[in-house]
């Protein structure tokens, strides 16, 4: 009924469906409280040299996420989003801070190459951090929420997680993270081949997933995905991390994948075996592979002017504009 020709603006009338589907209201709602949580730790895989940078950069980034100098500072403030930040599980002490939510699990998992990342009640207290963080920004009046992570390591437990459920060999799902070299790649490969050998997740199962090869900030991931979920507020996608997030919220709970939109797709290799696996569909393809939720943040755009179109533009009848000849 809009004055345009019926998909003449693609993604984004199928995206305004998805809106008003989740708000069970047409048009739906302009989000007007977005936010991005950044939930950081560290892995103990690290010590298996799968990372160009040393485990030190973990806590350093987050207080630089503090003082609002990451990348992700300076794309939600230009998207209108708050930036909350979580420790889920760094390796040292962090002091409190205004604006840091101290919630670790752990000083970091252990080395899932040599045996599982975490026990089930860590897997299980990581899930529950993510609920209570988002529920807590439930109650302030979040609409729309992007999750982003920082974490040393943890392409290689997003490797293993999505090889495991994609029953792809680790090499083709591998990528260089923080910059790895190609000939680096097959190493990082062997050492996920081995926690998979070693720690036989099952799939369909995403606590055991998450426990065998999972990380703390990953766990907090999936539960505020599901916190969203359940409470019928859309949930933007990052890359390759917070994809694999998404699929232990997916294991844990099915409904969840129909309130997920895919920010953006990763520069990672394995990152479209991940979205084909839940179904989803980037809105954006910038060749990044930063994390941080950057590329989620970045899609908050197109999310806010789908809603804007079904909700703010004329009909034809409105318009006096005459409609296509039968």
């Amino acid at each position: 009924m809009l004055t345009k020709p019926q998909g003449s603006l693609g993604r984004l009338e199928g995206l305004s469906v998805q809106l008003a589907g989740i708000a069970r209201r047409c048009p739906p709602p302009r989000p007007a409280r977005k936010a991005v949580i950044v939930f950081a730790g560290d892995h103990g895989v690290v010590a298996q040299g799968v990372s160009a940078y040393p485990q030190e950069v973990t806590p350093q980034m987050v207080l630089n996420f503090l003082r609002g100098g990451a990348a992700i500072n300076v794309l939600a403030r230009q998207a209108g989003a708050y930036v909350v930040v979580v420790d889920a599980g760094v390796a040292v002490p962090l002091a409190a801070n205004d604006g840091l939510i101290l919630g670790k699990i752990a000083p970091g998992t252990a080395d899932m190459s040599a045996g599982p990342a975490m026990t089930r009640a860590e897997a299980e207290a990581a899930v529950a951090l993510g609920l209570r963080v988002t529920q807590g920004l439930i109650d302030e009046g979040l609409d729309l929420l992007a999750c982003g992570e920082m974490g040393i390591g943890n392409t290689t437990p997003a490797t293993a997680i999505i090889a495991a459920v994609t029953g792809k060999p680790p090499i083709e799902v591998v990528g260089p993270g923080t910059g790895l070299p190609p000939g680096a790649l097959a190493h990082k490969a062997a050492v996920v081949e081995r926690a998979l050998a070693l720690n036989r997740p099952d799939p369909a199962d995403g606590w055991d997933l998450l426990a065998k090869v999972g990380g703390f900030e990953i766990g907090a991931i999936a539960g505020a995905m599901l916190a969203a979920a359940a409470h019928a507020i859309p949930v933007v996608v990052d890359g390759f991390i917070a994809t694999s997030a998404a699929i232990i919220a997916a294991a844990l709970a099915p409904g969840a994948r129909a309130y997920m939109i895919a920010g953006h797709r990763s520069a990672e290799p394995g990152h479209d075996a991940a979205l084909a696996y839940l179904g989803l569909t980037p809105l954006l393809d910038l060749g990044m592979r930063l994390g941080e939720g950057t590329g989620a943040v970045l899609a908050m755009h197109l999310v806010e002017a789908a809603a804007c179109l079904l909700g703010e533009m004329a009909t034809f009848a409105e318009a006096g504009v005459s409609e296509k000849a039968d």
